[in-house]
């Protein structure tokens, strides 16, 4: 391989919003991530409420008009 051309892969952090800190290896500076593991419904098996409430009335009234 030649030298000098490859980016330098050192360990670093990768922050999440809610303050986990996760120690890897990568070629990037620093990564910041809105969602991980430690705050994912998915892993952490609580439900997270989602904006969707407005969406079926919307819909319904958009589409109301041509029936």
């Amino acid at each position: 391989m030649k030298k000098d051309i490859h980016p330098n892969y050192q360990l670093q952090e990768i922050t999440c919003s809610c303050g986990n800190v996760i120690k890897t290896k990568s070629t990037a500076k620093s990564m910041h991530v809105e969602i991980c593991s430690a705050c994912h419904p998915f892993f952490t098996g609580t439900q997270k409420l989602v904006d969707s409430t407005g969406r079926v009335e919307r819909f319904n009234k958009r589409y109301a008009k041509n029936n």
